[in-house]
């Protein structure tokens, strides 16, 4: 050291930095510069913010004696903390350097130049000044932190990690991580530095995943998003900051797609730091939904799949056409509802992503590098709209799609054996439509190419899919080896997949398909028995969706059908638990419809069972069975109404939480769609999540005493009741077997063999009557009704008389007394209160139908008639409105010139103790008639009525201005409702789609409140139907003294009277076409 020197002393200014870089890429809260003079003592300037342009500035002074050391150390450091520090940070680079050279540049600014970073060299701007004078300098220097553990494992941790990112040497990262948790084991959560402790073990442990050293997803994405969340930290303010938050998310959207919950709760967190606006929104709401789906492959969630549709939909909503990421994010929303289709069975999703493909392969010309994706996937969504659709143009274009691909995937391509795969299902499809054997030979040998290749994730489909091409070759070869390969690969990839993983599914389903194809050839018992177990998984298996299970579920009934197994009746039961799961799910009436019809062979499910389980000789099942599947939307619906009175007793507390829960999931039922598709996303999320609390309500009211059957299907005890005041025979219809069981009053219930009828010649009289009645209809009133004749003496014959003599001989029931007809599939669309003998005996007095025997009332189902039974307990004082309207305006039909004399009679015929209104004319609009079925107990209405084919729910009653619509009428809750005359067309009929549901306007009414109800069969002649109106109310209200409450049981015997008494006056089938619903 110069001798000039020894008693001065040096004023250091540092101005500034340039070309700051930081050796491990973290982004610091701050720069500061340190000046070290010996080994004990330190100077270090204020904490400055680095620049987008990787520029500081300081403007800090400091006084330093020149007689120390002859020499002294400039350090430049990255600072990863707001406020207080924990240790220095992460050094940059550091230069040592002699007083003189520091005195070398006068009074003028100069550059110190500092080695490389990251290819950048690094500079300061200082100025140095000799003064003689200090009188403040021990305040300039500070001490270092001595023996402070911390501050040193802080150091160490960051000079490890920078190493680890700059050498890619996990040694390092291991160190790193071993000392930044040695500073956290030291700084619990009330310590000032918990934070910056947090943080830096956050940050480290994320990195280290980002590039697959480190595994454990769930504490590193909980450090980090505890980190995040915490107010005050370098992370949050980084974050939070203009330049910062990209270099957050980007970190994370780093990050390998990971399904953990405390992944997707980070990814959640970022989100939160994007608000609406924020350009890195879209790409915050991408890798959301890519993390969702990714969990709902492996977890089958519908929750996920939904909400990751949403986030997609507002991510593509945040693009510009021309965004280069547009096809990305449609494509991706594409897939996931792709798979909801898969899961739920809506075909506008399905529609839908086959739109959004179309697009993403018109952003993708050729010569585009993510065409061959675009393609694929295209192929795959029209491959699963010919499984619904069958329009072989579809399979013809998806096979074109994926060889158009393979070609672009050529051979070392890393995705070449998944669209292999794909084209070989392609095939394959084909194949079971066309039986060209080319297509399945050349499915098998690409199936076989991509097991080559495969990669080990998805390997599971590749196997399970050469599986299915086996089989269906072996259907057609019979060579044995084919099926055991198909069996072994089924096997295998069985044992790739954890318990819950949706794909299981395929693998049970290809197994049993391969058991039961071997069955079918060899006859090992072995195998259909292995067949049917498989059956029983496949149906069972709880993360795939309700649609493909109901297949299964359907194909194991009719399986175990054809093959006699004893699994038979446990099939149809998963069958109706299946159904009435996925159902519940949809929430309004009119989708609830749409899912129940969207199966192919489940309309007779209802009867087959209960013909199944009459052939096992359980009569007490084939009650429950067919009462459980019959009337499913009724039942759904009724769930909502169902009287809490007992359990109020019980559990007060449930019993109001249970109403909360059916008044809000009432009100959430809309009739019609959301047209908007992410607010109808949206509603379905929320009616699933009500749903679900409905139902842990329901099961915590099952662990009550006496309530372990609350709302569970119905025994056959429970449904005797409807049969307290009167036999009720239900009449089965299926393909197996005709025949009718009668559930008496007390006892076993009693089966009717029909020998002589099959489900061939039901449908062939339903048909012949339909025929007959429209040619009834033209005829004159005095001309012999001679074809109805001869198909009432049919019914009587074949259907009606071996009940009677079961009813007659074995019931010893009493003439005159009440039954009730039940009827199921083609058994809805004959009259068979009307079954008549038409014939003489030998003293000459003719022989009775069934009218003159037994008073015939209908029910919907047996529930329905124990629910109206038990509504009439709640009696009130009658009110009675006649509705009527014959002139319903143009276009609406032509005007009925009897309806106002109509009302007039009835009018008269009601007791003056009853409160009498009418509502007609330009009263009688939609609004008027919904408010008189309401503010009434008795009701009788005249006017068009309307069956809908297409969509029954649409069927109505014409008024004046709108239609007054069965959905209408089901949505009010009228309990004091009694008694309902409908003088009107086709008010009893139910739809032939789904002839087991009843759904018509009589029976909306009886769900509505009316325990009581007349209708109608077919188109009713009003200048001739007042005949019957008149006789029914005479003989209803004849023997009423004054005083006397007026009695809706009562109606069942007036209508029976009244058709009795009209002979002359009224034609056969305008008699026939009144029947009695209810109580």
């Amino acid at each position: 050291m110069p001798g000039g020197l020894e008693s001065q002393y040096i004023r250091l200014e540092v101005i500034s930095g340039r070309n700051i870089q930081v050796p491990s890429r973290r982004i610091p809260a701050g720069i500061h510069i340190s000046i070290n003079v010996d080994t004990q003592r330190r100077w270090k300037s204020a904490i400055s913010v680095l620049s987008s342009d990787r520029s500081v500035v300081w403007g800090d002074t400091v006084t330093l004696s020149s007689h120390m050391t002859p020499t002294l150390s400039v350090e430049i450091w990255a600072s990863y903390e707001v406020g207080r520090m924990l240790g220095s940070g992460e050094v940059i680079w550091k230069l040592q350097m002699s007083w003189d050279e520091l005195l070398d540049h006068g009074d003028e600014p100069f550059i110190l130049s500092f080695p490389p970073v990251r290819g950048v060299y690094p500079f300061l701007t200082l100025k140095s000044a000799v003064v003689h004078t200090c009188d403040d300098q021990d305040g300039t220097l500070s001490d270092f932190l001595v023996d402070c553990e911390i501050a040193r494992d802080t150091d160490a941790g960051h000079a490890q990690f920078a190493a680890y990112m700059t050498s890619k040497t996990v040694s390092h990262l291991s160190d790193a991580v071993q000392h930044f948790q040695l500073v956290l084991d030291q700084c619990p959560v009330s310590h000032p530095d918990h934070a910056t402790a947090l943080t830096n073990l956050a940050y480290a442990r994320l990195q280290g995943y980002i590039r697959k050293d480190l595994q454990d997803i769930d504490t590193t994405a909980s450090f980090f998003r505890e980190a995040l969340a915490l107010h005050g930290t370098y992370l949050r303010s980084v974050a939070t900051g203009t330049h910062g938050v990209d270099y957050v998310i980007g970190g994370c959207n780093d990050l390998p797609i990971d399904t953990s919950d405390e992944g997707i709760h980070l990814r959640r967190v970022i989100l939160e730091l994007c608000p609406l606006g924020h350009y890195c929104r879209p790409i915050a709401l991408h890798t959301l939904l890519q993390s969702l789906f990714t969990r709902f492959t492996q977890c089958g969630s519908i929750d996920d799949l939904d909400e990751g549709i949403r986030l997609g939909r507002e991510a593509i909503s945040l693009l510009s056409r021309g965004h280069p990421d547009r096809g990305s994010y449609l494509n991706d929303l594409a897939v996931s509802l792709r798979y909801r289709f898969d899961h739920q069975g809506k075909s506008k999703d399905l529609n839908e992503a086959i739109s959004l493909y179309e697009e993403v392969l018109r952003l993708y010309p050729v010569g585009h590098e993510s065409r061959d994706t675009s393609l694929d996937n295209l192929g795959g969504a029209l491959v699963t709209r010919f499984h619904k659709r069958g329009d072989i143009n579809d399979i013809t274009r998806a096979i074109s799609l994926r060889r158009e691909a393979l070609i672009l995937r050529s051979p070392g391509h890393p995705h070449r054996d998944t669209t292999l795969s794909n084209l070989a299902l392609a095939l394959k499809t084909r194949y079971n439509k066309l039986h060209v054997s080319e297509d399945i030979n050349e499915a098998i040998d690409l199936y076989r190419d991509s097991l080559r290749l495969k990669r080990h994730s998805e390997r599971h489909k590749t196997l399970y899919g050469l599986s299915s091409a086996l089989c269906s070759r072996f259907t057609q070869t019979q060579k044995n080896e084919d099926i055991e390969e198909a069996i072994t690969l089924c096997q295998e990839s069985l044992a790739a997949l954890s318990s819950l993983h949706p794909s299981r599914y395929f693998s049970y389903m290809w197994l049993q398909e391969a058991y039961l194809s071997r069955y079918r050839i060899l006859h090992n018992p072995a195998d259909l028995s292995l067949a049917m177990e498989n059956f029983r998984l496949t149906s069972r298996h709880p993360t795939q969706g309700f649609p493909e299970r109901i297949k299964e579920a359907i194909n194991w009934a009719r399986q175990a059908e054809v093959y006699q197994h004893e699994s038979d009746l446990e099939a149809y039961q998963m069958c109706f638990e299946l159904f009435d799961s996925h159902v519940m799910t949809r929430s309004s009436i009119i989708s609830r419809r749409k899912a129940a019809t969207a199966f192919r062979g489940a309309q007779s499910l209802p009867v087959d069972a209960a013909s199944c389980a009459i052939r096992r000789h359980n009569l007490r099942q084939a009650v429950e069975l067919v009462e459980q599947a019959r009337g499913q939307q009724w039942s759904l619906a009724s769930r909502l109404r169902t009287p809490l009175e007992d359990l109020k007793s019980a559990s007060p507390q449930l019993a109001q939480k249970l109403l909360v829960l059916n008044k809000r999931l009432s009100d959430a039922q809309g009739s019609t769609g959301i047209a908007d598709p992410a607010g109808a996303d949206w509603a379905a999320t929320e009616y699933r999540k009500l749903t679900r609390q409905w139902e842990a309500a329901v099961a915590e009211i099952r662990n009550l005493q006496a309530f372990s059957r609350f709302m569970l299907p119905p025994s056959y005890e429970d449904l005797q009741a409807a049969a307290r005041q009167g036999p009720v025979i239900i009449l089965i219809a299926s393909q197996y077997s005709c025949s009718a069981i009668i559930i008496p009053t007390s006892g076993e219930p009693h089966h009717v063999p029909l020998p002589s009828v099959t489900l061939v010649d039901l449908n062939n009289l339903k048909d012949r009557f339909a025929r007959a009645i429209r040619h009834a209809s033209v005829m004159g009133p005095k001309v012999p009704r001679n074809d109805l004749i001869v198909l009432l003496r049919a019914v009587w014959d074949e259907i009606m008389l071996p009940v009677v003599n079961v009813l007659q001989h074995d019931l010893k029931l009493k003439f005159h007394s009440r039954i009730w007809l039940c009827p199921t599939a083609a058994f809805t669309s004959i009259p068979l209160h009307a079954a008549h003998p038409f014939q003489t005996q030998a003293d000459r007095s003719k022989e009775p139908c069934l009218e003159d025997l037994y008073i015939c009332s209908y029910t919907p189902t047996l529930s329905a008639l124990v629910r109206s039974r038990q509504m009439m307990k709640k009696r009130v004082a009658p009110s009675f409105v006649t509705i009527g309207q014959g002139q319903p305006g143009a276009g609406k039909g032509k005007a009925l010139l009897a309806v106002d004399s109509e009302l007039e009679l009835v009018r008269k015929l009601v007791p003056a103790t009853a409160n009498r209104t009418t509502v007609s004319g330009g009263a009688a609009t939609r609004a008027g008639a919904l408010e008189a079925l309401e503010q009434n107990s008795w009701v009788h209405l005249a006017c068009h009525g309307k069956q809908d084919p297409k969509q029954p729910y649409n069927s109505h009653f014409v008024m004046r201005d709108q239609p007054l619509t069965l959905l209408d009428i089901m949505e009010k809750h009228i309990p004091h409702a009694e008694f309902a005359f409908l003088s009107a067309c086709h008010t009893a009929v139910g739809d032939k789609k789904t002839p087991d549901e009843v759904i018509h306007l009589a029976a909306g009414l009886q769900f509505s409140g009316f325990k009581s109800v007349i209708g109608t069969l077919w188109e009713v002649d009003d200048a001739v139907a007042k005949h019957v109106v008149e006789a029914f109310y005479e003989n209803l209200f004849a023997d009423l003294e004054d005083g006397e409450v007026m009695d809706c049981t009562k109606a069942a015997w007036a209508l029976n009277r009244a058709t009795h008494s009209v002979k002359t006056k009224v034609p056969l089938e305008q008699r026939m076409v009144f029947i009695h619903i209810g109580v």
